[in-house]
């Protein structure tokens, strides 16, 4: 993940932290193991929703620029 522009990232716990880079969540959340989260949408499909570093389970939230 290599953003211009930082994402929010939400724990389980209510915890907002943001980071324009996975290097840099993982440093704030304190450090551990990366693994990508995803959820189940249809039988067979996975959606990409975040990341889960040590203990911490990370759902992102990115700006979307939509035209008026």
């Amino acid at each position: 993940m290599t953003r211009l522009c930082p994402a929010l990232f939400i724990d389980q716990y209510g915890q907002h932290l943001y980071a324009g880079s996975l290097k840099e969540l993982r440093e704030k959340s304190g450090g551990g193991r990366v693994s990508k989260m995803f959820i189940d949408k249809k039988p067979g499909d996975s959606v990409y929703i975040g990341y889960v570093i040590g203990a911490r389970w990370f759902s992102a939230f990115r700006p979307v620029e939509i035209p008026a």
